[in-house]
């Protein structure tokens, strides 16, 4: 038991920021009324979303060691939370208020809260860079949001 709470890094530096947002991210999906997309879909997405972002974690943290999160050795409960439910929450909200007319300003919406929510990883010292930048994230923001997961919405709608 003790070799689980030591591996969950609960000593991280900054890691009651990534815990706070997963709540409330976690939460605005639970409590916010369904607009445009539906329970299925939801659970489609979270699997979806989920699966690319740890992948995305798999090679840009691990194999490439662009960046890190807590302790760089250990994938403790912050890493599981940010990689888990803070994408899979701001892709199942974005797709909530998506349309085809507000696509743009819903794509820099979500990417300038993405990025907001990087920033503040960094800054609370949860997040550190070691070799990717927050200009390379806004690219990978706006092609998710822009791109992605309207692409995603129109294959699950099917």
């Amino acid at each position: 038991m003790d070799k689980f709470l030591h591996n969950l890094d609960l000593g991280a530096k900054g890691l009651w920021f990534p815990v706070t947002i997963s709540i409330i991210l976690v939460l605005l999906v639970l409590l916010l009324p369904k607009k445009n997309i539906s329970w299925r879909e939801i659970y489609i997405t979270f699997g979806i979303v989920g699966l690319a972002t740890w992948i995305s974690d798999a090679i840009i943290a691990r194999a490439l060691d662009l960046i890190d999160l807590g302790d760089p050795n250990k994938g403790g409960i912050g890493d599981i939370l940010s990689y888990t439910f803070i994408p899979t929450s701001l892709a199942i909200l974005f797709l909530n208020y998506y349309t085809k007319e507000n696509k743009w300003k819903l794509s820099i919406l979500f990417s300038v809260i993405s990025l907001l929510i990087e920033v503040g990883m960094a800054y609370f010292g949860y997040m550190k860079y070691t070799g990717w930048s927050m200009v390379s994230s806004l690219v990978v923001f706006i092609t998710a949001f822009a791109f992605f997961l309207p692409l995603h919405l129109k294959i699950i709608k099917k």
